[in-house]
């Protein structure tokens, strides 16, 4: 019995021994822990620290049907939604909106260049759409994160607005054609 307790505490020994303070992982090296050193009077910079995300208002898509854009559709607006409509809607979408997309079909996204999104869906029909998602399309800009919500809040109330701006004021003004896509950014940088 005692020859087993022997081996037992000699096995043991090495893990007790690469254990202590002299050794380091990656959760405890020596580096600045998030919010080290924060100074309660100062605010974080914007956006720094999501607590409960952007406010929003509403509660859900259709309660967001006849809201009006608070944006008007400048071109400045428009550029940017232009922009951000390339980063996060045309995976799904197209880069031209024409749900011209390699899994366009396999998602059912779609086209936003015709005259069912143009005419038929309102801004607030859009800015809901793209604040909680619907089927298949993730929620940009959830309000609070909730569980039971999909949002990640990677848009802001504004950048939201400014992608209306540019599917419903913008977007027809493009080329429909992604070669004529490639030749129009080459030669107006947007």
């Amino acid at each position: 019995m005692k020859l087993w307790k022997l081996v037992l505490i000699g096995m043991l020994m090495p893990g007790a021994a690469f254990a202590w303070p002299w050794s380091q992982d990656m959760m405890n090296q020596p580096s600045i822990k998030p919010q080290e050193g924060y100074d309660a009077t100062k605010p974080f910079p914007i956006h720094s620290v999501p607590v409960s995300g952007f406010p929003t208002k509403i509660h859900n898509r259709e309660e967001a049907r006849n809201m009006k854009n608070p944006i008007p559709p400048t071109e400045e607006s428009i550029n940017k939604g232009r922009t951000l409509f390339r980063i996060y809607c045309a995976a799904c979408h197209g880069l031209t909106g024409g749900a011209n997309s390699p899994v366009t079909e396999k998602i059912g996204a779609i086209n936003l260049r015709e005259d069912y999104a143009q005419k038929e869906l309102t801004e607030g029909w859009i800015f809901g759409t793209i604040t909680f998602g619907s089927a298949i399309m993730p929620a940009y800009g959830d309000p609070m994160g909730r569980a039971d919500r999909r949002g990640n809040n990677d848009l802001s109330v504004e950048e939201r607005w400014n992608v209306v701006n540019y599917v419903k004021h913008g977007m027809l003004k493009d080329p429909a054609d992604i070669n004529h896509l490639k030749v129009h950014t080459a030669q107006t940088g947007q």
